[in-house]
């Protein structure tokens, strides 16, 4: 330590290079080692600068007595121009430039104690080394800081941090942890790998360490000898400011890499977060491209009203959209979900890192998709709804045509030889008795025409209905019902025609028996015709929906069947007439020739057909029994359901208000609250079960064909909805969370500082939306401390930020745009300034950037991202190969195009 004293710049440790009063005697007793590694390496480090001017010293002591070199080489390590030296060479000359280098040197901020210029010039030569070693610390190593360490303790920390990979390399200070040769080599082999190979060095070997690092650093690092190996390993404690000085040369030959590695850094990762969020940008195109092309895909089939023939190939449709239901739409309910967490998720990174806001690609909008979406469940809505319609409408139409052939056979029957009888003439050659049977007969048969025409207007009405339902096969049931009706308009022409034929005829009546014979056509006809509308009443199939419709079903069965009695009198009273005939006819030997003139209905076939209808009876009891269980079981499915829903559905309900409240009042740190969500969201997602059961329920319901329930208001339709908008909510509270951590992170944003702003958000969101309208913002600003005055000014102010936090003018403010606001008012993030500035490090100095600048400092993939992005330098300075690195930093932060 010489009798010298830096003040300029507060040092960590002053006590490291300023020199205490008892130092000077143990200079003057200089240990000779010592003297000779100063003067060497003093010497050498003066003629590394004194170089660049074209000249050096041979002896430290002489050289400098006239004060010329001292003076120039003051100017070549200062860059500045000292007064003009005095080119005499009287002692008064010398004198006179060596104090103006020391007042030169005061002039920087440093105390000389006890050096003059007298000194100097007389050659003292410790002087000399202690003025030499106070112009080092002043220009080579007072400046080195290392993290808010500076001077010796910087440049201690500096070596320690370089070395630390290395084996058998322990830097603690600067004399014995050098003495192998491993910290200089170590040194060297961190910034220059190439130059040395480390893995062969030896410990035990210093010359051969020593030396090989002092050839190295001078032939490639442009590092003079400053040492030699000999002195070092030879000495016990190598002397502390030789090394000093020599290492600080190592420290300013490295600085420009230094710089250059921090500036790839900045580089890299700013290149990092552009490739990212480029990635991510690419993966939301492709989610929305993927879930509109399946919208688009799905919508048209869903908007197909094709009606099916049979309920075989509708109920086939049904089961479709129910596997559609099931199996297809869930997945694509998590991917919009997801597609909208990406979008915010994307958006949040895009704004910490100060780029612009992405815009999807035309029609790929979050919005977009929504109005898609919503088109898709608008359609598939109505498909289900048309579905149901169908099948009720072919249920219906089955029902009308198995109706419509058991009436029309039933007719056709009838009329089958009616149109011969009554074309024929047999009342031309019959006696009068004959011709008065034959009136009888055909007025027996107008009854029963009579009571046929009810029947046949039935026909023609199922007829219509089934053509107003478009039944698939109308042709052929018109044609069967034009038949009917063309036979039935010719049977009414021709049974008036034989009326007025006979009517002319006719002179007197039969006798008893005659009477008889009428009164029994008479009374048979309507009977028959009353077993025939039984028996087609019986067999007729019903459908019904309700217990009530099977009740009321069954109430008409039981009053048919309080009829029976009745009905079986007339039946004695009709065949006690025929008994009366017969024992006419037996008591007075009348000759009968033929049947009945009066009709074709015989005892045996009114016996026939009430036989049928007692048979009849109980297996219409058979079947309304059957119908009842069948409608008891659906009211139990309808009930099932009902119970489930209405558990279900305020469940779902209570569920959302919930989230609205969690949303609102957090609690504890965000992790805490992240944790907190998503065991909650565990939680309703372990309730999925019950959903599932559900919907097994409503298929159970549908394929009984029930379509209405009067015990719930809940359609399954509302609990799917309601439970794809709780999946929804609580995944989008969770990705809020994830973004104010994120932004919480980016920012730097304390847990006390969030607590803070959620507080404060809460306390003037007074009606628990979650958003802030602009007057309540207004308050939440002023209670944090913005100065935002009543004035012109004030308000100015509010309505810039107000477009900062509501660029859309939507008139409220959001938690997250109200956190991105508040973090934005303190951020530290890249610019595009200093992005260009660590392009410039890497340039050395140029307007431009060669592409193997890019590939040696920057990682390859990060560099050849650049060199594809980068336009070509057009500048006057231009060379073959450049590349614009300027407008490619700006385009990174959104303020030009890539």
């Amino acid at each position: 330590t010489y009798c010298c004293n830096i003040t300029s710049g507060p040092p960590p440790n002053e006590n490291d290079y300023m020199p205490q009063e008892d130092d000077w005697d143990r200079d003057m007793l200089l240990d000779p080692a010592w003297e000779k590694q100063q003067r060497k390496t003093f010497t050498a480090w003066c003629n590394s600068h004194l170089r660049k001017a074209g000249t050096q010293i041979e002896n430290i002591e002489e050289d400098f007595r006239d004060g010329l070199k001292l003076m120039l080489l003051l100017e070549v390590i200062s860059g500045e121009r000292l007064a003009k030296p005095e080119r005499g060479k009287m002692r008064v000359h010398k004198i006179s430039n060596v104090n103006k280098a020391l007042h030169y040197i005061t002039s920087k901020g440093v105390k000389l104690v006890s050096i003059g210029a007298e000194e100097i010039v007389d050659g003292n030569a410790k002087m000399t080394l202690g003025m030499i070693w106070t112009i080092i610390l002043r220009f080579a190593i007072q400046d080195i800081s290392v993290e808010e360490t500076s001077a010796k303790e910087g440049l201690l920390l500096w070596c320690q941090r370089k070395t630390a990979p290395y084996k058998n390399v322990n830097i603690q200070n600067f004399h014995i942890s050098w003495k192998d040769g491993l910290g200089f080599c170590a040194l060297i082999h961190r910034h220059r790998p190439e130059l040395i190979d480390y893995g062969k060095l030896r410990k035990d070997d210093p010359m051969t360490n020593l030396n090989t690092a002092f050839d190295v650093a001078e032939k490639y690092l442009d590092i003079p000898k400053m040492l030699d190996a000999e002195d070092i390993v030879g000495t016990a404690r190598p002397d502390e400011k030789a090394i000093m000085t020599y290492v600080s040369s190592f420290y300013h030959a490295f600085s420009g890499a230094q710089k250059a590695e921090t500036a790839a850094n900045r580089i890299c990762k700013v290149l990092a977060v552009n490739q990212e969020n480029e990635q991510l940008m690419e993966d939301y195109e492709k989610l929305a491209s993927d879930l509109l092309e399946w919208i688009r895909r799905t919508i048209p089939w869903l908007e197909n009203r094709a009606p099916e023939n049979t309920m075989l190939a509708m109920q086939q449709k049904l089961e479709d959209f129910r596997d559609y239901r099931r199996q297809h739409k869930p997945p694509k309910v998590q991917e919009k979900c997801q597609l909208e967490i990406n979008f915010n998720t994307l958006q949040t990174k895009l704004r910490l890192s100060n780029r612009p806001a992405f815009m999807p690609s035309e029609g790929k909008m979050v919005s977009d998709v929504s109005n898609a979406w919503g088109g898709l469940e608008g359609a598939e809505k109505g498909y289900e709804e048309w579905l149901l319609n169908e099948i009720r409408r072919l249920e219906r139409l089955d029902h009308l045509a198995e109706k419509f052939r058991q009436k029309a056979a039933t007719h056709e029957a009838w009329t089958e030889g009616k149109e011969e009888m009554l074309q024929a003439r047999d009342f031309e050659t019959a006696s009068l008795s004959e011709i008065k049977a034959l009136l009888k007969k055909h007025e027996a048969f107008e009854s029963d025409l009579a009571a046929h025409q009810d029947r046949v207007e039935q026909i023609a009405a199922i007829a219509q209905e089934l053509n107003e339902l478009d039944y698939y096969d109308s042709p052929s049931v018109n044609s069967r019902c034009q038949r009917i009706c063309d036979r039935w308009d010719a049977l009414g022409a021709l049974t008036q025609k034989r009326s007025e034929a006979l009517q002319v005829l006719t002179e007197k009546l039969l006798e008893t028996i005659d009477q008889l014979y009428l009164e029994f056509a008479k009374r048979a006809a309507p009977f028959n015709n009353w077993m025939e509308g039984a028996m087609e009443d019986l067999q007729d199939t019903f459908i019904v929906h309700t217990i009530e419709e099977i009740q009321g079903l069954s109430t008409a069965h039981e009053q048919f069947k309080a009829t029976l009695p009745d009905a079986d009198k007339e039946r004695g009273a009709i065949l006690g007439i025929h008994n009366e005939i017969a024992k006419i006819v037996a008591t007075y030997h009348v000759n009968m020739a033929g049947t009945n003139p009066y009709t074709t209905i015989n005892p045996q076939d009114i016996n026939a057909k009430w036989d049928k209808v007692r048979q009849l009876v109980p297996q219409r009891d058979q079947a309304l029994i059957e119908e009842h269980a069948r409608q008891q079981n659906n009211e139990r499915l309808r009930r099932q359901f009902a119970n489930q829903a209405n558990v279900i559905g305020p469940w779902i309900q209570t569920k959302m208000e919930e989230i609205g409240r969690i949303s609102i009042e957090m609690h504890g740190t965000l992790e805490d609250q992240l944790t907190h969500l998503r065991q909650y969201e565990k939680n309703i997602v372990n309730y999925k079960p019950k959903i599932d059961q559900l919907e097994g329920d409503h298929q159970l319901i549908q394929e009984a064909l029930i379509f209405d329930n009067k015990h719930t208001n809940y359609t399954m339709e509302h609990i799917r909805v309601g439970w794809e908008q709780l999946l929804t909510t609580i995944a989008r509270t969770i990705n809020e969370i994830e973004n104010q951590i994120l932004t919480r992170d980016a920012k730097g944003i304390s847990q006390d500082q969030m607590n803070e702003f959620r507080a404060s958000f809460n306390h003037f969101d007074r009606d628990h939306s979650g958003t802030l309208g602009a007057e309540e913002f207004k308050a939440c600003l002023i209670s944090l401390g913005f100065d935002i005055a009543n004035d012109a000014q004030g308000e100015a102010e509010f309505s810039r930020i107000m477009s900062i936090v509501d660029p859309n003018r939507v008139g409220v403010v959001t938690f997250q745009a109200f956190i991105d606001f508040m973090s934005r008012e303190t951020a530290d993030t890249d610019t595009a300034d200093q992005v260009m500035a660590s392009f410039k490090v890497l340039a050395g100095d140029k307007n431009f950037i060669m592409a193997d600048e890019l590939r040696r400092e920057l990682p390859p993939d990060q560099a050849e991202y650049c060199i594809a992005r980068m336009a070509p330098y057009s500048g006057t300075d231009a060379v073959p190969g450049a590349l614009d690195y300027m407008s490619f930093s700006t385009a990174l932060y959104g303020e030009s195009d890539l």
